[in-house]
């Protein structure tokens, strides 16, 4: 009498979809694992300055992402420096400070020099810029303050004082070209609002919910 063998049960639909959905969710923690860094840091990082989603726009994605900032000093002395750093070692970071200086000034310091090319924005006394000559560049932002005290550690100065923001990305971006300028020329923008703050600027600010965008130039 032949041997009978029992029949295999086709592979169930069901236990097919099982699967996948354990290999997606494994696939995405381990992908969650390598790029979550930036998504960990605080709705708002540098002292709550800055968006955070202008940071994730801006930096590639990594591991781990720390966040540091810091402002001292008042009149001439005053500072204030953020910076965002990643495991895989790209770094945005950004400066204020109070300095004597015209709105002509402010741009011939970037402009100055042969083969250098600056693109230009403002809202009413904000204004912004960003060199063109290189992708990984600097933007800044030039706001005019008088400090509430401008006897103190101003050093007797008598010109026009503003406050000054500079920002730049060292190592990889995420972003390149004027993506990367408008990137930046906004983090010193959020930088420079937080400091005229903290400066204690004479009269209300006045800024703007952002600058103008400088297009595709």
């Amino acid at each position: 009498m032949p041997k009978t063998h029992p029949v295999r049960k086709p592979y169930s639909v069901r236990a097919f979809f099982v699967a996948i959905a354990i290999l997606a969710l494994v696939c995405g923690g381990l992908f969650l694992f390598f790029v979550k860094g930036l998504y960990l840091l605080p709705d708002k990082v540098c002292e709550a300055s800055v968006q955070r989603d202008l940071v994730i726009h801006t930096l590639p994605q990594a591991r781990a992402a720390d966040e540091w900032a810091d402002h001292k000093g008042s009149g001439r002395d005053f500072m204030f420096d953020c910076r965002v750093s990643t495991s895989g070692h790209s770094i945005l970071s950004g400066g204020v400070n109070l300095r004597e200086s015209s709105k002509a000034d402010w741009v011939d310091g970037y402009g100055g020099s042969a083969g250098t090319a600056v693109v230009q924005t403002s809202a009413g006394r904000v204004a912004g810029l960003a060199q063109v000559d290189a992708d990984h560049g600097v933007a800044s932002v030039y706001v005019p303050c008088e400090p509430k005290d401008a006897r103190e550690g101003d050093g007797g100065a008598s010109g026009p004082r503003a406050l000054v923001a500079e920002a730049s990305v060292t190592g990889k971006s995420r972003v390149s070209g004027a993506a990367l300028r408008q990137a930046l020329t906004d983090f010193a923008y959020q930088l420079a609002r937080h400091a005229y703050a903290l400066a204690e600027c004479k009269g209300a600010g006045g800024f703007p919910a952002r600058l103008p965008r400088y297009g595709g130039r």
